[in-house]
């Protein structure tokens, strides 16, 4: 990375727009860079999840799925660019069809919670979900990488998965949904 950011404080943004990786500048309302900023706090939020205490075949999957995170925010920097490929949405997939072999079937729906790491893990997750809208309204106006929306639809999945095993660590249980 050399000296690319040894200045953070530049002022450059005080007007309104951020500079992408091409060199361009464009207004930090538009919506590749809302779709640049949901994929930043997703990667933050699982690094939240990777601060607790986590199987290793979750914890593995997690930290690698953060710099395919980082990937994704780098095409989103680079109009035009491609950094993600079909082995990053098939390797995610079948991580989590690893995890869901291990559950029992659902009957109710999940609600958040159960212990601090599947509740982490659902907070994850709603981001991901946003990450996925973020970036089919881009891909509405300037068409994407279709890997890029079905990694964003696979990484949700895959933390419902993942939250749903952490649930049940440790003897717990997933809270479910009753009718009120």
């Amino acid at each position: 990375m050399g000296n690319r950011l040894s200045k953070i404080v530049t002022r450059t943004g005080d007007k309104g727009t951020t500079g992408l990786s091409t060199g361009d500048r464009i207004a930090k309302f538009e919506p590749r860079v809302k779709a640049m900023g949901e994929t930043d706090e997703l990667n933050s939020q699982i690094g939240v999840l990777l601060t607790q205490k986590l199987p290793a075949a979750i914890r593995a999957t997690l930290e690698r799925e953060q710099h395919t995170l980082f990937n994704l925010g780098g095409e989103l920097s680079m109009p035009g660019a491609v950094f993600l490929k079909v082995e990053d949405v098939e390797r995610l997939e079948a991580a989590g069809e690893a995890l869901n072999e291990h559950l029992p079937p659902l009957k109710e729906f999940v609600l958040p919670g159960g212990n601090p790491q599947a509740a982490t893990c659902h907070v994850a997750r709603a981001v991901a979900r946003r990450v996925e809208r973020q970036l089919w309204e881009l891909n509405a106006a300037e068409p994407l990488n279709e890997e890029l929306l079905r990694y964003a639809n696979r990484m949700s999945d895959y933390l419902f998965i993942a939250a749903r095993t952490l649930a049940r660590m440790d003897g717990g249980k997933e809270p479910t949904w009753v009718k009120c």
